[in-house]
Formats: C-alpha cells, sequence, structure tokens
C-alpha cells in the first residue's frame, strides 16, 4: 500500500547505511519498530497522543509473544525505508505492502494482514466503475508514494489528473471541498477517511487485490535482510496469536468482523 522509493535512493541509503551508528540490537531483544501516522485504523494517535491501531496493538502483542522488548518510532513514510537501512530502528510494522520491488531491499515477515484497494467518490459521483473512459478528466487523489499512487499514475496518467497527498486525511480534507473526483485507497483508509462521515460518500468497482505486481501479498514487518533470526521470531509469534485467538480478537476490534471475512464498504 505505501511508498515504492526508487532503486538509486535505495542504494545510496545502504551504501551509507554501514557508517551510520546502530541501535539498540535485536540479539538482546531490544527492538525499535517504525511506523507512520496517522492511517486510521492500522496506526494513529489518541489524543494523549500515544499510539494505537491494528498494526500497534497486533505488534506489542507479538513483541509480548516473542519475549521481545519492543518500542516504537515515529517516521515519515518517506524515509521509513531510508531510516530501517541507516538502523535507526529494527523494524517497520506500518501497513506495507510485501511486493518484489521492496524485496530487492529488505527482508519480510509473513503476511499478517491482506487488504484490498478500492475507489471512493462523493455519494452524487456519476461515477460507478471506474476505468479509463469513466475517470477521463478527472481529479483522483492518493497518497503521495503508496501502491495506489504506483497504480492510478500507471494506468490513468494520461487520461485523468492524479493529485498527490502527504496523507489520506489530507485528501479527504480536497475531496470534502470538491476538489476531487474520486479518492483511491485501501478499504479501510477510504472507510475510515471517507465512509464514516456517512452517505456522503460510496465505495465504487470492485476491490482490487491484482495484479500482485502492484498490491502485493499483503502488509508486512519490513526487517535489514540479515535479520532473518528476528523475522522467525515474528513469524512464530504471528502463527501462535493466530491459533490462541489473540490474533482474531485483535482483528475485530478495528474492523469489526472476523478474519477471513471478504471486506466491503459496509
Amino acid at each position: 500500500m505505501k511508498n515504492l522509493l526508487t532503486v538509486s535512493v535505495l542504494a545510496a541509503t545502504v551504501a551509507a547505511g554501514g557508517t551510520l551508528a546502530t541501535t539498540a540490537s535485536a540479539a538482546d531483544n531490544s527492538v525499535r519498530i517504525a511506523t507512520n501516522v496517522p492511517y486510521k485504523p492500522m496506526e494513529y494517535t489518541k489524543p494523549d497522543g500515544s499510539l494505537t491501531g491494528f498494526d500497534i496493538e497486533l505488534g506489542n502483542a507479538l513483541c509480548k509473544q516473542a519475549e521481545l522488548q519492543c518500542s516504537w518510532v515515529q517516521q515519515s513514510w518517506n524515509g521509513i525505508i531510508p531510516g530501517l537501512m541507516a538502523r535507526k530502528y529494527d523494524a517497520i510494522m506500518s501497513s506495507m505492502t510485501i511486493n518484489e520491488d521492496r524485496k530487492k531491499t529488505v527482508l519480510f515477515s509473513d503476511p499478517y494482514i491482506v487488504v484490498p484497494s478500492g475507489w471512493f467518490v462523493p455519494a452524487d459521483s456519476s461515477i460507478k466503475n471506474p476505468d479509463a473512459n469513466s475517470l477521463k478528466g478527472k481529479k483522483i487523489g492518493v497518497q503521495r508514494g503508496t501502491v495506489q499512487d504506483n497504480y492510478v499514475t500507471d494506468k490513468f496518467g494520461d487520461s485523468a489528473t492524479i493529485k498527490r497527498y502527504a496523507n489520506a486525511d489530507d485528501v479527504a480534507v480536497d475531496m470534502d471541498a470538491g476538489r476531487l473526483d474520486a479518492a483511491f485507497f485501501d478499504f479501510p483508509t477510504g472507510q475510515s477517511t471517507l465512509l464514516s462521515k456517512g452517505d456522503e460518500y460510496k465505495n465504487v468497482g470492485p476491490a482490487l487485490t491484482q495484479p500482485k505486481s502492484y498490491f502485493g501479498t499483503g502488509f508486512g514487518i519490513a526487517l535489514r535482510k540479515n535479520e532473518k533470526d528476528l523475522a522467525a521470531k515474528f513469524n512464530k509469534a504471528l502463527k501462535t496469536l493466530k491459533n490462541n485467538g489473540t490474533y482474531a480478537k485483535i482483528y475485530k476490534k478495528y474492523f469489526h468482523k472476523a478474519p477471513g471475512q471478504a471486506n466491503s464498504a459496509s
């Protein structure tokens, strides 16, 4: 779902990372995890400033199960992989889509959730099935650098105006102001930022999980490639949480349904 950084930027960051100071090593069970907010319901802050959301609560449960001493670091999205390479933290758990581009640079845990992407438009919009014809000349809002940004840019960039924003909340502001005709988000984001407003917006078209070259195989925890032992700890913990019901409990808290039920705009 989120940012695909260029190979050249990542390569430069990897090269520079070896000269920078390291954080607490995962070897002593201290793990710093980076996340980007706001991104309801996945990761966001409470009024008191503390972090919450599906990723945060699941991440804390994984760390407890794996007997890791974890702490959270807030990091802007555009710098989140370079920060990992520079050893500012040890892992990223921030709704990051597992795809082939990123796998060239980072090691992923097993997927911990699969989320489709979808189109969101004003309730009175004439757009019913977003395609090249219905989106021609339209203004489409996306979060900058996400897989949704890459998809709409490649598919509709020649016929529509793609407007990129730092976060989903900024997209919603311009939707409310009538400056956008459509937004393309993953479903949880579209639901929390637009559909939660009541009947002002609607979801149109099918939920998209294909092609995998854009939408990947789900969200995973990203680590440096040499952190295979840490990845194995997270994978083992995830399997245990799914087997003992903890995962389902956290999932239902944020998505109001059991894992595996079809995603919808309801």
